[in-house]
């Protein structure tokens, strides 16, 4: 069996909405390996918690409930305990009560081991908020993908408007600048570049243009073919 450690990882890190999870995606098809959605771990808790009346500041009861969960990712579809959350983890609601639910010291220990259960061979691509600074601290590349909260905002308030939903956009920015504000003012694992990331402000840039970087960066370590 492969020593997990030794398995090549790129960690993309960055705030909701910087463009990280499409990134992920087309890196981890481009070169083959492995990913990880970690955001959608905590997205899963805290639709499972909520699902299940439990009180989101019991850092007890949602660690636990967080433990035991049998959460699978197959042929593009989420579930937990053998309910499909493909679609309800995607919302905006379900954002907030991750966030909130990622700030318990309790539940990111009972998260920590099934995101490195994903290290395996040929690589890993995982996209979150500590991926580069804690969960992966040796990842071979370290992104940090960043957009102002403004251009975020616009980039959601689109995507929603295409799948025909009513939405705000000064209410999406606000959802965003609360979120932020509890990411990177967070105790435990606060939302930051790690000191060896590539910082990408993709505020200007198409997501051709900051994978085109990536992948250079990743050829330039060695990483993927």
């Amino acid at each position: 069996m492969s020593d997990p450690e030794v398995v090549a990882v790129i960690a993309i890190d960055g705030p909701s909405g910087s463009g990280k999870g499409t990134l992920a995606v087309r890196v981890a098809a481009a070169l083959g390996w492995h990913l990880l959605d970690s955001g959608a771990l905590y997205r899963i808790v805290g639709a499972m918690a909520v699902r299940r009346g439990i009180d989101l500041a019991d850092e007890a009861a949602v660690a636990a409930m967080a433990g035991a969960l049998a959460i699978s990712f197959e042929s593009g579809r989420i579930s937990a305990d053998g309910l499909d959350l493909t679609d309800e983890i995607r919302t905006e609601d379900t954002g907030v009560h991750a966030s909130e639910v990622a700030a318990l010291p309790a539940v990111r220990s009972a998260v920590f081991d099934l995101q490195r259960s994903f290290r395996k061979p040929p690589g890993l691509v995982a996209d979150g908020r500590d991926m580069g600074t804690v969960v992966f601290p040796d990842a071979g590349l370290k992104i940090f993908l960043d957009a102002s909260a403004e251009e975020r905002a616009e980039r959601r308030y689109k995507q929603l408007k295409n799948k025909g939903l009513s939405v705000s956009l000064p209410g999406l920015l606000a959802q965003i600048q609360e979120r932020d504000a509890r990411d990177r003012g967070r105790a435990i694992a606060p939302l930051k570049p790690a000191p060896d990331a590539l910082v990408i402000d993709s505020t200007s840039m198409s997501i051709e243009k900051v994978f085109d970087m990536v992948m250079d960066a990743a050829r330039e370590r060695g990483l993927g073919s």
